[in-house]
């Protein structure tokens, strides 16, 4: 594990809307304009300042699946996505975070990366009816999480 530097968003903020955390991770859903075309996403964060995947032992490895998984089963039990994308990049925030993005074949880029230029116009009814399930989809995880051992029990 790495100091912090000062200037890292997620050890000064949560990143998100922040659901559930234990003494090692947390869990939030994205919030702000960079998600407006894709709401139903998550974020599995680091507590502690780590930039890299193989910095943590195998345990902390193995834990960080577990919440991803929970959050990927809530996510398709509530939401019923098309598909969802996994993904940890840190390149312009170099602190270890999994992202947990619900897609559906009728979003702007759909099947592109959601960081990729929208490939058609937005659905506002389905994105306004995605937003209005999103409560129920955080309530599930924060339950599902609530249900999971700690790391450190």
């Amino acid at each position: 594990m790495s100091a912090a530097p000062a200037a890292c968003p997620l050890c000064r903020e949560d990143g998100g809307l922040l659901l559930w955390r234990d003494d090692d991770w947390r869990v939030v859903r994205a919030l702000g304009p960079d998600v407006a075309e894709a709401p139903a996403w998550y974020r599995v964060v680091a507590r502690v300042h780590v930039a890299e995947w193989s910095d943590l032992d195998a345990a902390a490895q193995a834990r960080a699946m577990a919440l991803v998984t929970t959050v990927e089963r809530c996510m398709r039990a509530t939401l019923v996505p098309t598909k969802i994308n996994l993904a940890s990049l840190g390149n312009v925030v170099p602190h270890l975070h999994w992202h947990v993005i619900a897609r559906y074949d009728w979003d702007s880029r759909y099947p592109a990366p959601i960081w990729d230029a929208p490939r058609r116009a937005s659905d506002a009814a389905r994105l306004a009816a995605l937003h209005a399930r999103l409560t129920a989809c955080d309530a599930a995880i924060v339950r599902a999480l609530d249900g999971q051992p700690s790391e450190t029990a």
